[in-house]
């Protein structure tokens, strides 16, 4: 592990969510978003305990012990309602950055999801220096090829434990919101 914490990810809003560096003190608002089960349908896993969520935010904080790594976190707050609805991730590695996202059930189906991707291509591109973006999706969960499409990737060829892997090249045709 590094032996300072690496310098958190700059922020991003879009048109309805503020994008917030990850930090522990999210956790126990966090373990609720992330408490129904049905989140795991796909990724596997459970519902994490305030606990373990506030150690893993501290690991991922610290940041990588590969030095030519950057985990790039932000929890989700939509700003209308001020309270935090999921996380967006990146494992940033040169050009190329694999990411994430994750909307609690109580916030799906209302388009966050893909706004938050979209959002963190372009940020990625900008304050990032990102060109390469990959995300890997179980082939049965449409929301997550729906949201990968919104984000400008595209499926592959290439498969990793059971997942598609989805692709896209160049910089993001939109920027987030100001």
């Amino acid at each position: 592990m590094p032996t300072t914490p690496a310098p958190p990810p700059p922020p991003f809003t879009t048109a309805r969510l503020d994008a917030l560096p990850l930090d522990p003190a999210y956790a126990d608002e966090m373990a609720d978003v992330l408490a129904d089960p049905a989140l795991y349908r796909f990724t596997g896993g459970e519902p994490p305990a305030p606990d373990a969520l506030r150690a893993r935010y501290e690991r991922q904080c610290a940041g990588s012990p590969d030095a030519g790594e950057r985990w790039w976190n932000w929890v989700l707050r939509v700003r209308e309602e001020g309270a935090l609805a999921g996380y967006v991730q990146a494992t940033v590695r040169g050009s190329r950055a694999e990411i994430a996202w994750v909307i609690g059930t109580p916030w799906q189906g209302r388009g966050y999801a893909g706004e938050a991707a979209k959002g963190l291509a372009a940020h990625l591109a900008s304050a990032g220096g990102v060109r390469e973006l990959l995300a890997h999706i179980h082939p049965d969960h449409a929301a997550s090829e729906a949201v990968a499409r919104a984000a400008g990737l595209r499926p592959t060829e290439a498969w990793e434990d059971g997942e598609r892997r989805w692709t896209a090249t160049g910089t993001p045709t939109s920027a987030p919101a100001p």
